[in-house]
């Protein structure tokens, strides 16, 4: 049967490709975000109607902030279930359930909490951080500055989450199941940059830099001081080994393997993601 889905996120790394994927199978997917034409802000509760009515399942990625994930995804979960979804899937992070934070399990206990048939999905860091903001501009320049150290992390393919996502909208057999999604196979930073030199036939490296130089990389920038110490305790995560093990979530959920690294690049690659060095 087809229904209505609104995909929060709809312009990102996974919410675009949840779209994509769900428009394909025949479904009414409804992208929102800040860009959208009716558009949807997380700080605006008046903009939450409008996202919510007539959708029987929600895509929900929620605010990247942990400060604002607890103020205001239980509220936002509560009225999309009186505006009648009936199933939500939320985009967690691997992890999650270690984290040494009171608030770290607040979205996941919301959606659980709810009464609507729920799905979690935990990603590894996603492969497309290389191809799509983040780190694309410094592989188009050649170096690759992170404080990861050797630690490796089993990068997933944004196209495995997404899959994941449209089949826990869209059958009910993934209810209350919780996917931890990884690739099949556990690189470091290092790794990964000599894999994308390798494609693109050019010089890519990776530069260890001290945490406290990419908080303060960051922050000139323009991040904000909270989401830049979030991603310093993600790589300090991942230079400790802590996030190195492969998951079987993508199995589980779809019976197949997921995408290897090499695949997404060279992929990437041939679809110019990375064009010329400047």
């Amino acid at each position: 049967m087809t229904q209505t889905v609104t995909v929060l996120g709809g312009t990102g790394k996974t919410g675009r490709r949840v779209v994509s994927k769900l428009r394909a199978a025949g479904h009414q997917a409804r992208p929102v975000s800040r860009s959208t034409e009716a558009p949807f802000d997380w700080q605006d509760d008046s903009t939450w109607h409008s996202a919510l009515t007539g959708a029987k399942a929600l895509y929900l990625v929620p605010p990247a902030l942990p400060s604002q994930q607890v103020a205001l995804v239980p509220g936002f979960v509560r009225r999309a279930v009186e505006q009648g979804v009936q199933r939500l899937v939320l985009l967690s992070a691997r992890g999650i359930d270690r984290a040494d934070h009171p608030d770290a399990l607040t979205c996941e206990r919301a959606v659980r909490d709810s009464g609507a048939e729920w799905t979690v999905v935990r990603p590894a860091w996603f492969a497309q951080n290389f191809s799509e903001e983040f780190f694309q501009p410094q592989v188009v320049n050649g170096v690759i500055a992170a404080p990861a150290g050797d630690g490796k992390v089993p990068f997933v393919d944004a196209e495995d989450i997404a899959d994941v996502a449209v089949a826990a909208l869209t059958d009910g057999r993934h209810a209350g199941q919780i996917y931890e999604l990884s690739g099949p196979e556990a690189l470091s930073f290092g790794d990964a940059a000599a894999l994308i030199g390798e494609a693109l036939n050019r010089p890519v490296r990776f530069l260890d830099i001290p945490q406290e130089d990419f908080v303060r990389g960051a922050t000139s920038a323009g991040l904000p001081a909270e989401h830049a110490g979030l991603l310093a305790g993600l790589f300090e995560v991942i230079r400790n080994g802590w996030d190195a093990q492969l998951s079987e979530g993508v199995q589980q959920a779809l019976g197949r393997q997921p995408a290897d690294f090499k695949t997404y690049v060279n992929r990437s690659a041939a679809e110019g993601k990375w064009g010329e060095p400047k």
